[in-house]
């Protein structure tokens, strides 16, 4: 007989079988995993602000041998069930590159999902914790799907509308569990926006004045299509470089990096990923994302069936994309106070504004990192959603 696993949890007010004993048990089978795919496209169905990740990249994130994470870290997945239905799901992941770096027994949990019960969310992170424990971890810290450098963090102010691309969203409960089961905040992460009408272009193009006249041998040049892999290795060194002393930071290595760039690639634009180079050496760069979740509303669980390609497409035709999100940027530490941030971000706007974006996301910004944040509130940019990583002691 095929292999069969508990239904979904129907959406609703009331979780199903509120009440009866909720059982955790590991993904193992194929049906498993698929339970596991379907949590979060069941629990927000309806949700006006949930954008349905796309499937497939769901899948090569969880898969071993597509994902370069595995490489060095581990995952196992984790469903909730009561009553018939699954109800929440989890993974624990431990990351060797984290522990290489910083040596201080963290573990993570992340794909984090559950019903609006309590009982749901202990369980499940009692799992996620047992496993950590089990391989000698002496923390947890997320969420993290499953690393920093892919969608973390947890939603907690802003819930009004839907995220840009490639960030989290979550039902507000989400951090009161955590915090119930024993999780404190460990770091505040900003998300600013920034719009034509109200930014001081004036100010930004001042600057951008300055840096040239003080570095006369600076330039700023798009990525290149013809050495693609190449230009996206060079801007994640210079990332890695940039990063290093920041808090949570853990490097990409270049596979993945490559990995990451070849699933961007059909929505990266050359003119958005922007490369500030000193005498022919890159020394800075800023990557920008249209904000094609708007398309991706429009794509059903996530699934690229031709209804759903359809109507993302007349979505992208109507010009309802008006935004972009400043994903990546990173400027060596010896160029940190040359103004290039403000440098990199003029030009962004500029080629922004040439073919038909109004405004910007710029995230997120960690809250420890006054001199982007005051940067970025004298340039007009707002702190809008506000995010958060939660850890605990095992």
């Amino acid at each position: 007989m095929p292999e069969t696993a508990a239904r979904p949890a129907p959406t609703g007010a009331t979780p199903p079988g509120r009440g009866l004993p909720v059982t955790v048990r590991p993904v193992r089978s194929p049906a498993d995993r698929a339970a596991f795919l379907d949590v979060p496209y069941d629990l927000y169905a309806g949700d006006p602000y949930f954008v349905p990740p796309l499937r497939f990249d769901q899948k090569q994130i969880l898969d071993p041998k597509k994902n370069p994470f595995f490489e060095h870290g581990a995952m196992e997945l984790f469903l909730a069930e009561r009553g018939g239905a699954v109800v929440g799901r989890v993974a624990a992941i431990e990351n060797g590159q984290h522990l290489a770096k910083y040596a201080d027994g963290n573990g993570f949990f992340g794909f984090f999902d559950t019903v609006e019960d309590y009982a749901v969310a202990e369980a499940l992170l009692d799992a996620a914790a047992g496993w950590l424990r089990a391989r000698g971890l002496t923390g947890v810290r997320g969420p993290a799907n499953p690393t920093m450098n892919d969608v973390a963090g947890l939603l907690v102010a802003r819930f009004d509308r839907p995220p840009s691309i490639l960030l989290p969203y979550n039902y507000p409960y989400y951090q009161d569990f955590l915090e119930r089961w024993g999780f404190r905040r460990a770091m505040t992460m900003w998300a600013f926006y920034v719009h034509e009408a109200y930014m001081d272009t004036e100010r930004m193009a001042r600057g951008a004045a300055i840096v040239e006249r003080r570095h006369p041998g600076i330039r700023i040049r798009p990525l290149d299509p013809e050495r693609f892999e190449d230009d996206v290795v060079t801007a994640m060194r210079i990332y890695n470089e940039a990063w290093a002393a920041n808090w949570g930071h853990v490097p990409y290595t270049d596979r993945e990096a490559i990995h990451l760039a070849k699933e961007l690639k059909p929505v990266i634009e050359e003119d958005l990923f922007l490369f500030a180079e000193l005498d022919g050496e890159p020394i800075a760069f800023a990557t920008s994302i249209p904000n094609y979740n708007r398309a991706l509303k429009e794509l059903p669980r996530g699934r690229l069936r031709p209804a759903g390609i359809a109507r993302a497409f007349a979505a992208v035709k109507s010009g309802s994309i008006y935004e972009v999100r400043m994903a990546l940027m990173g400027v060596i530490p010896a160029y940190r106070n040359a103004g290039l941030d403000s440098f990199l971000i003029h030009h962004t706007i500029v080629n922004g504004r040439g073919v038909g974006y109004q405004a910007a996301e710029l995230s997120w910004v960690l809250d420890t990192n006054k001199p982007m944040i005051n940067g970025l509130e004298k340039l007009g940019a707002t702190r809008d959603k506000e995010y958060a990583m939660f850890e605990a002691e095992l």
